[in-house]
This record gives structure tokens, sequence and C-alpha cells, in this order.
């Protein structure tokens, strides 16, 4: 029986909170739907829906919620047959628990796939990810089972469901330190002259603008083998949150991870021979930990940058995903 979830009183108005000058304001919230399980696990179990895809900003309870959705699949199958897929760009690393946010213990009896498949300080990229999380797509369902994908990396999530074309162009370390001494503004310019169609979301960052460039440069001199597969016919499930939920959820589990021993995780990566520009390139705690642990921030401002930043990160999440919903994709917000 679906149960009828509480609205929270924040859910119909564009929200600000004066106190985080560095968090932009986030756009109106979706309504929160009630979802018939049975109703989608029957569709699972039919083929009509191939894959379930569960959402959400950092800190939303997407994680908790596919987690209790699997458990539902498996009581109603009345046999273990939900198994999860990571949709995380970092999750991917080993070794990398606190600052990628792992929560493995959330798993308990069901099976997880695409976490803890690369070492720390490797580059995994997106075409490794679409090729990973096609085998591992595969191999769920040719057991007869149910995959849901979990995640909050909207490139990820649309590279698994949306069947793009991603180009095998290998890195090219001397392209890059080139285009490195190059203003941001003049990577743009010449991204734009060879792809006018880039998309907003890889103009915003430095790193995906190079990356973009060594894909069309490399592409202007070489045939390229492009990985292609099929578009899922995918369920999608926003988790959904207000903003002021959110930032308390986001500070509270940033102290946890703190107090849980994040700096000595960074320090045991270090000692392990990570070089300190892998682990920043990572972003986010692994960026403003390392440059503290290098005595570069004191603990006081690496935790009001990593908050702001992490707090900006979660915005962009939610602009991410309502451009999905621009461009045709149904995401069914729920309340978790």
């Amino acid at each position: 029986m679906p149960v009828k979830l509480p609205e929270s009183p924040a859910m119909n108005r564009t929200e600000l909170l004066p106190d985080r000058p560095g968090v932009p304001p986030m756009a109106e919230l979706p309504e929160p739907e009630i979802l018939d399980i049975p109703a989608l696990f029957a569709a699972c179990a039919s083929g009509e829906t191939d894959l379930v895809c569960v959402l959400g900003p950092t800190a939303s309870g997407k994680t908790r919620y596919a987690v209790e959705l699997a458990r539902a699949f498996n009581r109603l199958a009345g046999r273990p047959v939900a198994e999860i897929l990571s949709g995380d760009s970092r999750q991917v690393y080993r070794g990398m628990d606190l600052g990628t946010g792992k929560d493995l213990d959330e798993y308990g009896e069901i099976p997880y796939h695409l976490i803890d498949i690369a070492d720390a300080g490797t580059r995994y990229d997106i075409y490794q990810f679409q090729q990973d999380f096609e085998r591992a797509f595969r191999d769920v369902r040719d057991r007869g089972c149910i995959p849901i994908l979990c995640g909050g990396s909207g490139l990820y999530i649309e590279a698994a469901t949306c069947g793009y074309p991603l180009p095998q162009v290998p890195p090219d370390a001397a392209l890059r330190a080139e285009l490195e001494q190059e203003t941001t503004a003049d990577l743009h310019a010449r991204l734009l002259a060879l792809r006018p169609d880039t998309e907003a979301s890889v103009l915003e960052s430095r790193r995906r603008t190079i990356r973009a460039l060594e894909v069309a440069l490399f592409e202007q001199e070489h045939p390229v083998v492009r990985s292609h597969f099929l578009p899922k016919k995918v369920f999608y499930i926003g988790t959904l949150v207000s903003r002021e939920q959110r930032v308390a959820r986001i500070d509270r589990r940033l102290d946890e991870r703190l107090a849980a021993g994040l700096a000595d995780e960074v320090r045991r990566l270090l000692a392990e021979g990570v070089a300190a520009e892998d682990l920043m390139y990572y972003g986010l705690e692994y960026k403003y930990v390392t440059q503290h642990v290098l005595g570069i921030l004191n603990e006081e401002e690496m935790r009001i940058l990593l908050g702001n930043a992490i707090h900006q990160f979660a915005k962009r999440q939610m602009t991410w995903f309502r451009g999905m919903e621009r461009k045709g994709i149904r995401i069914h917000w729920v309340n978790p």
C-alpha cells in the first residue's frame, strides 16, 4: 500500500538562506509524488521497465531510499531480486570512503556494484564508467534481477541511461599542459568554434572544458571508436528535500565525517603514495582537506570553504536534474 508522505511547508516557494552568502538560492522545488511500489515492481518484472534510477542532490537520502526500495522489491518477489549500481563519479575509488560518502553499512544484504573498482590517484572517466555500467547492468538483468541505479552525478546517470555515444580518446598530458596556460575565455572560444553545441555545464568547469577540447582536437585527426548503447527503459525517482533540510543535513554530515577521521583518511592516502595534486583533482572534501593537511588552510578555513563548496555543488546537482526534465526526462520526485 502506498503511504502518503507529509509535505514540507517549504516545498512550494523559492528559498533563500541569507546566512550563507556563498550559496546561491535554489529554484522552486517540484511537488512530491506518492509512488505505487507494487505497480513499479510489476513493471520491472514484466520488462516494461528495465532500470530504476534513484537520483538526487548530496545528502538527500537517495542511498537509503534505493536500499529500502530494493528491500521492498525483494519482499514482493519473495526472494532477493534487486541489486544497486552506483552512479557516483568518486565512489569508484578504493580507499576513498569518508570523503565520497560510500556509507557501505547502509546496503546491508543488498548487493551493490561499481564501488571500489579503481585505485585512488588514477583518473577514471565517464567513458570507462559507461562501459563498466553496461557490463554490470547486463549481468544483473541476465540473472533475472532488477537493477537500481543510484547516484548524484548527473552526467554519469545520463551516460548510463540515455545511450549517449562517448568517444574513447586517450589523455594527452602535453596538450593538457598547453591548454592550462590559456585563459578560460580563450578555452571557451576554441571549444565553441569546434563544438558550437557544447552544453553550458561543460563550460562551467575549466577541467571539463579542457577535456572536451582534448576530445574535439583528437577527433579532428583520428578516427574515434565510440561506445553506443541503447537507451534504457528507465523509471526515474528523485529524492526531494527542502533547502533548509538539505543545508542542515550537509552541515551535520560534514561534521560527522570530519569527526570520523576524514583528515586521517587523506593522510593515509598521501602516505600510500597518492599525490596531493591527484587528491585535490577529485574536488570537494579531498581538495580542501588535503590543503588543510598540507598546512595551506587552517581547520576553520577548511571547514568554511568546504561547507560552502558542498552546498554549491548540491545546488548544481539540482540544476542538472531539472535540466534533464527540460529535455523531456520524467523524474518522479518523492519526499524520502
